[in-house]
């Protein structure tokens, strides 16, 4: 059997407690081993180095953007679109100079690869306007393991509640996230602010640092909140599911995402879901999370969900029916089709250039 390999490229475990990470260690657990067909073997490597026949850029490193003519020489190479420049823009406190510089490399780099795929379909149209070729994008959405993030009962529930020291019997809104201004924090504080019935679970950390936007008021923001709001600060990814676990709600105020991995975490462990009415999400999770536009709205959800058994049945049946849809079986068919057909191009590409070759060796010899 003819074994191929497929190349992981990526520094993303130098940033903790941050999406980039668990969508990448959820790719790799997802297709190794998996990818392979009667005819070829497919074997991942991650960061080898020596090209593979498809090399997957996953995070922007100045290492892997100057091996990019290389990589090409030798196969087909793929890079994902995390972010674009206006994400970054919310989220990075960088100086105008680094910003322009930073952002134009960025773009640069995403032509410069033969493929792109991105988690969000919306972001498609977006790359065009950068004038990337959208023909060359391909949308796979997330995906996050149910053997790691499941269901728990009631008394599980209560007593993840002990344990992380809150109260066992309130009705319970969870987050997660990068501590930013885009991700709402500051709009979440005032919601546990202004319902003290509840308690409120953030789970995250400055990921980068102070350059994280809105630094110094989410600083004072910890030192200086009301009793039913609790920050975990960074929790490691194997104990990531005890928070939504603990939840009777996953409620993400965020202003801009691309497919957050925290959706589909909650999703996985069995509770509803709450966002802001963002036109992104529609496209990737229509009818399966209850959506507001501002705190107002949010509060509204949140008491309905806490006073109406029903209505939370209800949301709870939505967030199943988007587990179901980003299920394992069916998110892997959608790697498997995308990578075979880069296989597929690597072999055509070689195969040419080999023809050309010999061609140019016989025209030699006949003169």
């Amino acid at each position: 059997m003819k074994e191929y390999t497929l190349n992981m490229l990526s520094r993303a475990e130098q940033v903790k407690g941050q999406g980039v990470l668990s969508a990448y260690e959820e790719e790799l657990n997802l297709i190794r081993g998996r990818l392979d067909t009667a005819d070829f073997k497919l074997k991942v490597t991650v960061n080898a180095h020596t090209a593979g026949d498809i090399t997957h850029i996953h995070t922007l490193n100045p290492e892997f953007f100057l091996q990019i003519p290389w990589l090409k020489t030798k196969g087909v190479t793929v890079a994902s679109v995390h972010f674009l420049p206006e994400t970054v823009e919310k989220s990075l406190n960088l100086p105008p100079v680094c910003r322009k510089v930073f952002y134009d490399y960025m773009i640069q780099f995403y032509k410069s690869v033969d493929y792109l795929m991105t988690v969000n379909p919306a972001f498609i149209p977006k790359l065009g306007n950068y004038g990337i070729d959208t023909t060359k994008v391909t949308y796979i959405p997330n995906y996050v393991s149910g053997k790691m993030f499941s269901a728990v009962n009631q008394q599980e529930k209560q007593r993840l509640r002990q344990e992380y020291g809150i109260d066992q019997n309130k009705f319970t809104v969870v987050c997660a996230g990068q501590l930013q201004t885009r991700k709402g924090v500051l709009e979440y504080a005032r919601l546990a602010q202004a319902l003290p019935q509840m308690q409120f679970v953030w789970a995250g950390d400055f990921a980068f640092g102070s350059m994280s936007d809105g630094h110094k008021e989410i600083e004072q923001l910890l030192k200086e909140h009301t009793p039913n709001l609790f920050f975990t600060g960074l929790v490691q990814r194997e104990k990531m599911p005890q928070i939504y676990q603990m939840g009777d709600v996953m409620l993400l105020p965020s202003f801009d995402e691309l497919f957050p991995m925290t959706v589909l975490e909650a999703m996985s462990c069995g509770i509803p879901i709450l966002l802001r009415d963002l036109e992104l999400y529609e496209g990737i999770l229509q009818g399966y999370y209850l959506k507001a536009s501002d705190n107002e709205g949010f509060a509204e959800q949140l008491k309905a969900l806490s006073e109406n058994p029903q209505y939370y049945h209800q949301a709870l049946r939505m967030s199943h029916k988007g587990d179901v849809f980003y299920s394992e079986e069916h998110v892997l068919s959608m790697w498997r089709e995308f990578y075979h057909h880069m296989l597929t191009e690597s072999i055509c590409r070689k195969q040419m250039k080999k023809t050309f070759v010999q061609m140019v060796q016989f025209t030699g010899e006949k003169r």
